[in-house]
């Protein structure tokens, strides 16, 4: 069901941690001020539903770091207060990058907190990650599919929104990805705002699944360095 953009106002919240805040994604300098601010797919997202509803509001609670048990203590009940119609919830990634990250117990916590932020009225948006066949996430691919699994399920039992990162090919090219290969780059944000908005029914231009445009020739030892 797309989101209703009939409308004059719409409340809108994002939470979780680093892919959320939108590392990896800075704004220019002469736009933050000189400092360093992330504007991110969400950001993007807010700029394309602020297109349709004027009277968009937006917060982006999320901070780089944060496991799910924080975002649950720290952000949720701040989203609840505010009462959105929208939240965005991606969470669980820190935790698994851990030993002993535990797939199902995480998906027990996130469960809850989808649970109380359906019952505000609000409508919910959740994330699969993106199928990595190589580099050192593959050893962990797994525990990581596992825990998108129960994702799936939980969109499905509250009728979230479910963003499915697993099966956007484009995501899985290197020119997504910032230098430290954990965060997006800014083209990487865009791609995903786009598949964001294609998930709530919002109207943009381009696609997050367009191919990418021929890559230029691959430099076998400069490779080899950015591997190591």
């Amino acid at each position: 069901m797309s989101l209703d953009l009939d409308r004059r106002a719409l409340d809108f919240v994002a939470l979780g941690d680093s892919f959320t805040e939108g590392v990896g994604d800075p704004y220019p300098p002469d736009q933050a001020g000189g400092e360093t601010l992330y504007r991110g797919w969400a950001d993007r997202v807010a700029e394309h539903l602020a297109e349709y509803v004027p009277g968009l509001r937006y917060a982006n609670l999320a901070v780089r770091g944060k496991l799910m048990r924080q975002i649950v203590t720290d952000q949720l009940p701040r989203a609840v207060e505010m009462a959105p119609q929208l939240v965005t919830l991606s969470a669980g990634g820190n935790d698994l990058l851990r030993p002993g990250g535990d797939p199902d117990r995480l998906a027990r916590v996130l469960e809850e907190a989808v649970r109380r932020l359906r019952d505000t009225g609000a409508d919910v948006v959740l994330f699969t990650g993106v199928n990595f066949s190589g580099g050192f996430m593959r050893l962990r691919i797994g525990m990581f599919a596992r825990y998108y699994l129960n994702v799936r399920a939980i969109a499905d039992r509250h009728g979230c929104h479910l963003v499915d990162q697993w099966s956007m090919d484009t995501l899985t090219d290197p020119r997504a990805w910032d230098v430290d290969r954990l965060h997006m780059s800014p083209e990487g944000h865009r791609r995903l705002a786009l598949k964001v908005c294609e998930t709530l029914g919002v109207p943009v231009e381009g696609s997050g699944d367009d191919a990418w445009p021929p890559a230029p020739p691959l430099d076998r030892r400069a490779a080899r360095r950015a591997d190591a």
